[in-house]
């Protein structure tokens, strides 16, 4: 292959450079070298505002359960005799906080995003590494974002900024139990598992009536083969020796074929099985809840397998947009409100980052041919010919989508759901059964999982400054479990108590009695507060005889 100018032409010496004499100036004539200093000062696109650092791969998704009996999209189901449909899948992986230098390995919740190539149109799944997120209320987002990233007067990252945000708002508490357990630290980008956590439906159209269809709700859980984490101590090591840890184990794995491999599954829920019970119309559509196993158990619908590397990293994985607007027939949006703004926000990013026609990039690009009224905007090179940019009388398209899909039907206002209201704006507000849930998990880890929490988040709360946020904090422990509670409180003291100013103590040891009075007694004073010293354990004694009067 020859070398040449950005515009086709050949050069030799592409170190060389066009000077007057041996002591001359440089030449502004010279295209070659300048075109080149140019192009490399325009390298850098804007990072995404989250999941900025990640990895990618190539694979196929392969449906292996047919799903006839509550969806009419095509793609999953499987005629008797015959093999499931195999599409194209395009991959990402991805930390959420940190920047894009960041370390792989940092604590962080990790996104797990999958494009599927089909001949409908592209279907992308932007899945987390957790089946729950932190917020429920969308204008939350932009104060999460925030909090989790620089502070605006030192750029550093701040424990005090983030604590104020998570004390404040305690149905992140969910989350935060499983970003600070070992699951917020994965062995590799691509050894744990994928969650939607927000609802989509499955909807299927019925022979009773040219419109009458059914619906379900669904939740994606892409689960791997090799569910693996690391220890904080482990996960910090390997952030200082090797901070691409995640992408070059990856990489590595496709590279010797050892191919990460994943089971697909869905949990479903109808409008009938909603309607039970209020417990099950509260978790519908709340990302900061499960879904119980037990009462929506898991369907396997298919397999996903990475067995290819990209080229260009840049051209094939960076330049990758994502979006769960991104739906193909019978595959439609729920009345979930962040998955309503995720809607908004995902593609609008892209926007911002790409451009208006980033789905014009190859390693974005559908495998069907694009039609529509779209023109123009920056870096358009995808034409659509001559055909007018509107509704043409004389030059139409062919309107011919599937009967009763969302995008292919028009003045059907009794659809499906059908709701009752006026315009009103909503925050939610905290109840006791947001930590229901969080309560359920404490109590389901084993005693070394318990520690293991206690241990993280202990390492990271030790660093808040503000006496008053470390309280917070703490009290919406103690709504999750007053054992928890103490277990913190204990580890931060022994850590922290000798610093602190008396006013500080004070404060401290206070929280202490309001955690003993949630305790189930009888409490043994000597056995659970043995790290504190005897005059210490007397006063809490006295503070609690003086509350019983």
């Amino acid at each position: 292959m020859d070398y040449t100018t950005s515009y086709g032409s050949p050069v030799n010496y592409p170190h060389a450079a066009q000077r007057v004499s041996p002591t001359g100036p440089l030449l502004l004539q010279d295209f070659h070298a300048i075109d080149n200093l140019a192009h490399l000062a325009r390298e850098r696109i804007p990072e995404r505002l989250v999941h900025a650092k990640g990895a990618g791969a190539y694979g196929y998704f392969e449906v292996t359960h047919d799903l006839s009996d509550i969806t009419s999209q095509t793609l999953f189901h499987i005629p008797e005799g015959q093999t499931g449909a195999k599409v194209d899948a395009t991959i990402r992986f991805s930390t959420v906080a940190g920047e894009s230098g960041s370390a792989d390995t940092a604590r962080d919740i990790h996104g797990f995003a999958i494009k599927l190539r089909t001949d409908q149109g592209n279907l992308d799944w932007v899945l987390l590494d957790t089946p729950t997120f932190f917020i429920r209320d969308p204008a939350k987002y932009p104060d999460l974002v925030h909090a989790t990233k620089r502070h605006p007067q030192t750029n550093l990252k701040d424990p005090d900024m983030f604590w104020d945000f998570f004390s404040q708002n305690p149905e992140t508490v969910h989350q935060i139990m499983m970003l600070f357990s070992d699951r917020g630290t994965p062995d590799g980008f691509h050894q744990t598992h994928g969650h939607s956590g927000t609802t989509f439906k499955f909807v299927k159209k019925l022979d009773t009536s040219p419109t009458a269809t059914s619906f379900v709700y669904f939740k994606l859980h892409v689960r791997t083969k090799k569910f693996k984490t690391l220890t904080s101590a482990e996960a910090t090591r390997l952030a200082g020796e090797d901070p691409d840890y995640g992408t070059r184990k990856l990489y590595d794995a496709i590279e010797c074929g050892d191919y990460p491999e994943y089971t697909v599954y869905i949990q479903t829920m109808t409008p009938e099985q909603q309607a039970q019970s209020e417990y099950y119309q509260r978790i519908t559509f709340d990302v900061t809840k499960v879904w119980p196993y037990k009462e929506f158990p898991l369907r396997e619908i298919g397999k996903l397998v990475l067995n290819r590397n990209p080229v260009n990293y840049f051209d094939e994985i960076e330049q990758l947009s994502y979006a769960p607007s991104r739906l193909i027939p019978y595959i439609e949006t729920s009345p979930d409100p962040l998955l309503q703004s995720r809607l908004f926000i995902y593609p609008d990013t892209q926007r911002y980052r790409l451009g208006v026609n980033n789905q014009q990039l190859p390693t974005n690009a559908p495998i069907v041919k694009v039609a529509n009224y779209q023109r123009a905007g920056a870096a358009s090179y995808v034409s659509q010919g001559s055909r007018p940019n509107f509704q043409s009388s004389t030059n139409q398209l062919q309107f011919d989508g599937p009967i009763e899909a969302i995008d292919s039907q028009i003045n059907d206002n009794q659809r499906q759901e059908v709701f009752h209201g006026t315009v009103y704006r909503e925050l939610t507000t905290i109840t006791p059964f947001d930590f229901v849930q969080p309560r359920a998990l404490w109590l389901l880890w084993t005693e070394d999982e318990q520690e293991t929490f206690v241990q993280n988040v202990t390492e990271n709360l030790k660093l808040v400054k503000n006496i008053d946020i470390l309280v917070a904090q703490i009290r919406v422990f103690l709504e999750v479990s007053p054992t928890l509670a103490l277990k913190i409180w204990l580890a931060i003291y022994q850590i922290l108590w000798d610093s602190w100013t008396e006013t500080q103590k004070e404060v401290f040891f206070e929280l202490l009695v309001e955690i003993i009075l949630r305790l189930h007694p009888p409490f043994n004073f000597e056995e659970q507060l043995s790290v504190l010293p005897e005059h210490m354990v007397n006063n809490v004694k006295e503070s609690l005889r003086q509350r019983s009067q």
